[in-house]
């Protein structure tokens, strides 16, 4: 049996600096690396883990939304890899459009960041899975983080899904789906769930939050150059919380029903082809 030992979130704009190991290093890190970590502090102190019960033993998997990226970071790499008639040119932008970025912007960018963040600073030294880039994902994450529980790999498994979507490229790409999604109902969104065998629990000691009672996840192929599946999420009970959270959404939810006995069902039709749902039973 899975059980649920501690739920963390992130929501909007957040100082991770409290739980940096090193100050300095908050340079390097963009706003999906602010709620990654924060939520991920949260989730751990509320299963009363620190950095001496993690190490090797703890692993983390995590999906991480759409490459953010805001128009000012954009416009001066672009404005360098146009031609004459004013064409996009790959020649132009290879030959030093690209350097017009800014050098730290990779780092703030990367979807693997948000991993190594956390990873650093909570003394995480296991195994790890990055998956992109929404909720049906995160349920890829979800599977291997109880696969390798059920296997041994890791006594405790941090699963998370964190987003960034309120910037030009991620609000551009929604608003050119079909149906498209209007930028005013993307949500940043950082959520992380602590998660391990009922027994390695038990014999700590945790209070536990809950249990996976059971998953079904499956794919369909689709043509990605015709149409992507129609986007259909469901949540009992619902949560306050409006808009979408992308990967983070399920996580959250759990987190977020602090006060909440009995059970959470969550279905997804993501736009990745991933159809998926799960029930959890939840102890306030």
């Amino acid at each position: 049996m899975i059980v649920v030992t501690g739920a963390g979130h992130a929501l909007e704009a957040c100082d991770p600096s409290p739980y940096l190991l090193a100050k300095k290093s908050r340079k390097f890190m963009g706003i999906q690396d602010d709620l990654a970590v924060v939520g991920a502090g949260r989730a751990l102190a509320d299963a009363a883990l620190s950095a001496d019960a993690l190490g090797e033993n703890a692993g983390i998997y995590l999906a991480v939304g759409y490459i953010p990226f805001q128009e000012e970071d954009i416009a001066p790499v672009l404005a360098s890899s146009l031609d004459e008639q004013g064409r996009f040119s790959m020649a132009r932008f290879s030959a030093g459009g690209f350097q017009r970025a800014h050098p730290l912007l990779t780092f703030r960018c990367l979807p693997n960041m948000p991993a190594y963040h956390v990873s650093v600073n909570f003394g995480i030294r296991g195994p790890y899975l990055v998956v992109y880039p929404g909720i049906g994902a995160f349920y890829l994450a979800l599977e291997e983080a109880s696969a390798a529980i059920a296997e041994g790999r890791v006594e405790v498994a941090l699963l998370g899904g964190v987003a960034h979507q309120r910037n030009f490229l991620v609000e551009h790409h929604f608003q050119r789906i079909v149906p498209p999604v209007a930028p005013g109902e993307l949500r940043d969104a950082g959520a992380w769930l602590v998660l391990e065998s009922e027994r390695h629990a038990v014999e700590r000691g945790a209070r536990i939050r809950g249990r996976l009672e059971s998953v079904q996840i499956a794919y369909e192929p689709f043509d990605p150059a015709r149409a992507m599946p129609a986007f259909r999420e469901e949540l009992d009970p619902p949560h306050a919380t409006a808009g979408e959270l992308g990967p983070a959404s399920l996580a959250a939810a759990i987190s977020l029903a602090e006060s909440h006995r009995g059970a959470l069902r969550h279905a997804v039709q993501s736009r990745e082809g991933i159809r998926a749902e799960s029930t959890w039973s939840l102890e306030p």
